[in-house]
């Protein structure tokens, strides 16, 4: 009975073990079929869309945009120097006026008498110095005595003048030629150098307190802006050439205006890190008022023969300022460069070469060693054909 059982557990064993190696085989001779003589399926290549681009090697204007105001050639708050009443007004509100004219007479009346009085002091006094000479002359007063007359009659005319300094003050006349604001006094109103006369400031004013009226120089008239410190020893160089420095004012509605710099402050503002400039525009047509928000654009420097790419072309990272570029084989190429001067949405950028196609739109999908096509293309399967 034993030997009939043994029997029957190696008659199993045996099967199970041919079993068992009958599937070893199959699955070994399945992988070398799927292997050796199945093709093989390689994954579609990945092509993406881009707006590419040629690196242009040409001259570069650099171009600074800042903003600047309108401000007055010359500029003066009219006041007065003694306190006195209005007397007559002899100009409107915004009537252009020249060096002297007359602009307000105040109360003369006690002026011009006193300086009346001395001026008859003064007259007698020179009478009685001329008297004294010829006394002298005739021996019947001492020199002592004529002494004494010159003095008076210098005293009473030194008297006189200052009387007369005086009674110039109740006649305000306009310092500059230009236009007059607007006028805050009337007849009858009382004036003193200390009064606040004035309902309205302006910020293109010496002060506004205290004047009467302001007059303004308005043709030529400046524009004041600032630029980068960086950006001023081009400036200075600029402005001693021939040509001057040139600066373009955007004084909106599509009007622009040139103008000349004449200016470039001598120190820099540590606050901002500029330095202030002044240029000078014609304003004939009136259209400029002191104070007036402009946008300027002033050339500092021509680059000669650089590499130009769009702005947009260059990606900023942690890596430093990168520009993809597409090799023969419509390939991408990451390379490294420096930008040197940008502006009016171009850069002059090294690492690059002349005519090296570079991807202006569509690098947010790409990375290196990744093939593309031409956005315009209207086939996507076809390469993007190189620019001319």
């Amino acid at each position: 009975m034993n030997t009939l059982f043994s029997n029957r557990f190696r008659l199993n064993k045996k099967i199970i073990f041919l079993i068992l190696g009958i599937c070893v085989l199959a699955y070994v001779a399945n992988t070398l079929f799927n292997y050796f003589l199945v093709p093989k399926k390689t994954p579609p290549e990945v092509i993406q869309t881009v707006t590419t681009a040629l690196v242009e090697q040409k001259d570069f204007a650099v171009i600074i945009e800042t903003s600047g105001n309108i401000v007055a050639t010359s500029i003066v708050d009219i006041r007065p120097q003694v306190s006195s009443l209005v007397s007559k007004i002899h100009i409107k509100d915004g009537q252009n006026v020249k060096a002297g004219d007359l602009l307000f007479t105040l109360d003369d009346r006690a002026d011009k008498a006193n300086y009346e009085k001395f001026k008859a002091l003064a007259d007698d006094a020179e009478r009685q110095y001329k008297r004294a000479l010829e006394l002298a002359k005739q021996n019947f007063i001492s020199q002592a005595s004529v002494d004494t007359a010159m003095a008076n009659a210098n005293s009473a005319r030194a008297a006189s003048n200052s009387a007369e300094v005086t009674l110039s003050y109740d006649y305000i006349r306009s310092p500059i030629s230009g236009r007059a604001g607007v006028i805050n006094v009337f007849p009858g109103s009382l004036v003193s150098p200390s009064n606040v006369v004035s309902t309205s400031s302006s910020i293109t004013a010496t002060t506004a307190q205290g004047s009467m009226v302001t007059i303004s120089q308005l043709n030529p008239i400046n524009v004041q802006f600032t630029v980068p410190e960086a950006e001023m020893p081009s400036l200075i160089k600029l402005q001693s050439t021939p040509e001057g420095l040139v600066v373009n004012v955007d004084i909106g509605g599509g009007i622009t205006k040139k103008g000349k710099v004449y200016v470039v402050d001598n120190q820099v503002d540590p606050a901002i890190g500029a330095v202030r400039v002044k240029a000078v525009l014609d304003n004939s047509d009136f259209t400029l008022a002191p104070g007036r928000f402009v946008h300027i654009n002033l050339q500092t420097q021509l680059l000669k023969d650089v590499l130009v790419v769009p702005i947009q072309a260059i990606i900023s990272n942690t890596l430093g300022n990168l520009i993809y570029t597409v090799d023969a084989d419509n390939k991408t190429v990451m390379n490294k460069i420096k930008i040197v001067k940008q502006g009016n949405g171009s850069a002059v950028v090294t690492g690059l070469k002349a005519n090296d196609r570079i991807v202006v739109e569509g690098k947010q999908n790409i990375r290196p060693d990744i093939k593309v096509v031409e956005a315009k293309s209207n086939n996507p399967s076809q390469p993007a054909e190189q620019k001319n």
